[in-house]
Parts: C-alpha cells; structure tokens; sequence
C-alpha cells in the first residue's frame, strides 16, 4: 500500500494502573491489595475456531477520535490491476454550518466531527490444514463517521440502500461493463429482475452509477432518531484465499475474497437518479472549505 496522510488523532489508552511503591525488597501482596486494583488489559489476545480457517485476534483497548486525509491509496496492485485505488481519502469531517448533527449531537460552522473508533484489532486467519496465513485484516470492535473518497476501483461491499420509483433496494457493485461485482469495481447501482437493467455506458447510465460519484458516506448501522450507531463490521482485509471473518460481537459472518476486500457498512439511502445526475456530495475534509465536489 503506497500513502501519504496528514492529519491528527487523540488517542486514550486503558491500562492498568499502580500507584508506585519505592521499596528495598519485594513482598507479597496479599488479597485484600489486589482485590483494591481495578484495571483493564492494554492487549487482548483470542482463539476463535471456525469451519474451514483458525483465527487469533489481537485486539488493542484504545479509543480513537480523528481527522485524516490521505491523499492516495493503492492496494493490491497486481495482475495489470488495483483491487483499491482511491484519493484524497478522509475520516471524519468539519461541519460548514451552524446547527449541524452527526452522532446524535449537534455542531457548529468549523467544529471538526471526528472518526471514532474504539478497540482496534489485527485478525489472522490461518489454514490448519497447511499450516499457513489465508488472511489478515485490521478493524474495529466498533466504529462511526465519515469516509470520503474520490475511487476508482474498490473490492468489498458497500452497505448502500439505493431508492429507485418507491423501493428500496441493496446497492450493487458494478465493473465498467454492468456486470456485478465485488472485485475491482468501479460502478455502483441496482441489479435486481424488478428493476430496469443496469447500464454503466458513459451518458445513459441506468440504474447504474460511477462510484467517484459516491464521495462521502457514513459509517454506521441505523439507530433511533436519525442517530448513527457504531458497526463491528468494518474492516480492511488482506486474503490469500477467501475467508469467512466473523464480527468481533459474533452475530454475522462476511466472506472476503481473495485479494483486497473493503466492508464499509452504512445505514445512508440515497435516490438512484440523485445518484446518476447529482452524486452525493463530499463533506469538508479539510479546514479550508474547497466545495462540495472537491476533486
């Protein structure tokens, strides 16, 4: 992966905590002194069986609020092709008005909304049979906010619901070609038999639309109130083989294919027309506001 970011983050760390004791001897401490010490492990470590791949997970007790850009991102450049390319990548935003809401609080003109993520881990996946890593990926037990984005190619899923004549339909990756995809994709849209057929053809997009047209979405499940909640599921993934990772909270499993693979989980819903003529905007990445179509 080949980036250049900028940015900042304010990072508190859990640790265990313990008055120092300057003494000339060691001595043991009895159960009443350790029953008075309350703290958390810096590091946890797990072991999870599945059905075809054995996992460890280490996962770090941090809290994470930032503002990043990065101002490009290639990974998995191989076989005359990206599996994620993309630029002027950002977490979290500044708000450009007064009164502004995002994360069930309210903001003002310049205040800087911040990425959160709590708990990072790094997960192996590792062949039993063989004896050797299928995958890694990096994640967070639970995370929300702002990505922005100007991509090209994008291996994954994008959590989409996408409006189109009064229904709502699951978002679908596309190549160039309409054909559906998870793998290099650079389209996004409805592929469904109650729908229109997609058409990604440059001027006569139908149900179809390119993803540099997507610039700014939300991560986050759907909460009460129009307020984002926290996802498990999001994550950057780096395979051999497909795998099957399951979500730190164990409630689903996503299969990651080989190469690459992106899980950006949103609850946003955006009109499939919107999305073909005007695109979503993208959100003020940086202080100075540059407009809503930056690049």
């Amino acid at each position: 992966m080949r980036q250049r970011a900028y940015g900042y983050a304010a990072v508190t760390l859990f640790c265990l905590g313990i008055a120092p004791v300057a003494q000339a001897e060691l001595k043991p401490i009895s159960e009443e002194t350790m029953g008075e010490v309350t703290g958390q492990a810096f590091m946890q470590i797990e072991n999870i069986p599945g059905d075809t791949h054995a996992f460890t997970r280490m996962t770090l007790t941090m809290d994470v609020e930032t503002r990043m850009n990065v101002d490009d991102v290639q990974a998995g450049d191989i076989d005359g092709g990206v599996d994620f390319a993309a630029q002027h990548v950002a977490l979290g935003h500044i708000a450009r008005n007064d009164g502004e809401q995002f994360n069930g609080r309210t903001y003002s003109a310049g205040d800087t909304v911040h990425f959160e993520a709590f708990k990072p881990y790094i997960e192996l996946a590792e062949d039993p049979a063989e004896g050797k890593l299928s995958g890694f990926r990096m994640g967070f037990e639970q995370a929300r906010g702002s990505v922005s984005s100007l991509t090209s190619s994008f291996s994954g899923d994008i959590g989409l619901k996408l409006v189109s004549g009064g229904q709502e339909y699951d978002a679908t990756l596309f190549d160039e070609n309409a054909q559906a995809t998870n793998y290099r994709a650079s389209h996004i849209g409805i592929n469904d038999p109650a729908a229109a057929p997609a058409d990604c053809t440059a001027g006569s997009e139908t149900n179809c639309a390119p993803l540099t047209h997507l610039q700014s979405i939300t991560v986050g499940e759907e909460g009460v109130d129009g307020v984002t909640d926290f996802t498990s599921d999001f994550f950057i993934g780096f395979q051999r083989e497909g795998v099957d990772w399951q979500s730190p909270d164990g409630s689903t499993v996503i299969n990651a294919g080989k190469g690459v693979f992106i899980n950006l989980p949103t609850s946003m819903k955006v009109d499939m027309s919107q999305l073909i003529t005007q695109g979503v905007d993208r959100l003020q990445t940086h202080r100075d506001d540059m407009g809503t179509r930056l690049f």
